[in-house]
């Protein structure tokens, strides 16, 4: 009994330690908008801003492929401020001095956050995933509503 709890115990340290030496997976620095409004006042660079909504399948595929690959994560590290936002947030957001809401205060399918409509427009351009390249002064450089691959991002960028 003695030997089976010292061969567990020994297995759980080396599990433990096999886990802490793994090296950390590159992520994208995913800001939100008002980390965003002190990034850009402080060292001004293009912005990608990825909308995105629960229901979404190719939001999903977005995330889980194009933005996991590793060219991807680092031109965009490096270049690029990145926000991702979920339309249908319920979340107070506060940009730019302004507070925006969402009228209803329980997120509902179909029902988008104000700044979501203020940066998307036109309410037949409320395609999702959305991808908008702004330049470090806001303006908007490119914009696609669509499932963007590894390689349609990277051409892009």
């Amino acid at each position: 009994m003695k030997l089976l709890q010292i061969i567990i115990a020994q297995l759980f340290m080396s599990i433990s330690l096999s886990q802490a030496q793994e090296p950390a997976k590159a992520e994208i620095n995913w800001l939100s908008f008002e980390q965003l409004d002190d990034s850009l006042a402080t060292s001004p660079k293009p912005v990608l801003l990825f909308f995105h909504t629960d229901w979404c399948s190719y939001c999903k595929k977005m995330l889980d492929e194009t933005f996991q690959n590793p060219q991807v994560i680092q031109k965009l590290n490096k270049e690029y401020y990145c926000v991702q936002f979920d339309a249908e947030t319920a979340d107070m957001i506060q940009f730019d001095g302004v507070n925006y809401t969402n009228d209803l205060k329980s997120k509902r399918r179909g029902n988008y956050h104000t700044l979501a409509k203020l940066i998307l427009g036109n309410p037949k351009q409320y395609i999702f995933p959305t991808t908008i390249l702004l330049d470090s002064d806001f303006n908007a450089k490119k914009r696609t509503s669509k499932y963007l691959s590894i390689k349609e991002l990277l051409k892009i960028l």
